[in-house]
């Protein structure tokens, strides 16, 4: 007579392996696509909002240095008038005119009056701001170096990170290294990320002294 002999029900056979490999693809490969995608998305967004941040505080700083803008020649006081003298250099030496703030060569160099009545009633220092690139590897950092008349070294501040080089510029109402100083100067410049391409920053400043 003969038995019938039963598969055993513990393990499974070849086929139902391969069953279950192919279910978990189906399953995990779109998952990991969603994963993938949403970390990227989160990349992106963390750098656009690292530019964005430095476009705020690049703006906040350069609006409030130009609105004091303006070196006075008290040499040449007619009347109750006191004429401006140059108040804007571009593409400056550290030292430019003789007013010495930093060390490094300034794409943009504000000059204003600093009167210290400790020191004199009559002459007034001269505030030096000084915006200059700095190189990082492929890129560079916009830096703010502000010196409080007569001081030659200041207080320097990385504005904005990621710079494209040879991107900045910088243009004003009327010739900016006039005597007749500008009422506004404006600073174009790209910041990069690869991960969301040239992020354009525009710095406007409307000078306060009249």
């Amino acid at each position: 007579m003969l038995t019938r002999r039963t598969r055993p029900e513990a393990g499974f056979t070849l086929v139902e392996l391969m069953l279950a490999v192919a279910i978990l693809a189906i399953i995990t490969v779109p998952l990991a696509n969603v994963v993938i995608g949403a970390l990227r998305n989160t990349t992106d967004t963390s750098d656009r909002l690292e530019l964005s941040h430095d476009a705020q505080i690049s703006s906040s700083y350069f609006a409030r240095d130009v609105a004091e803008l303006g070196l006075r020649d008290w040499a040449a006081i007619n009347g109750d008038s006191v004429p401006f003298r140059q108040s804007v250099q571009l593409n400056a030496a550290y030292n430019a005119g003789g007013y010495t703030c930093g060390s490094t060569t300034a794409a943009l160099r504000l000059l204003s009056d600093a009167w210290n009545p400790a020191v004199s009633m009559q002459d007034a220092a001269t505030n030096v701001v000084a915006y200059y690139l700095k190189p990082v590897g492929a890129v560079s950092e916009l830096h703010r170096i502000k010196c409080l008349g007569p001081a030659i070294t200041g207080t320097d501040v990385v504005l904005a990170h990621n710079v494209k080089p040879g991107s900045l510029a910088v243009t004003c109402s009327s010739d900016c290294e006039s005597t007749d100083v500008p009422d506004q100067v404006k600073v174009t410049f790209q910041v990069t990320r690869a991960s969301v391409g040239d992020y354009p920053i525009t710095l406007n400043g409307q000078r306060r002294q009249q």
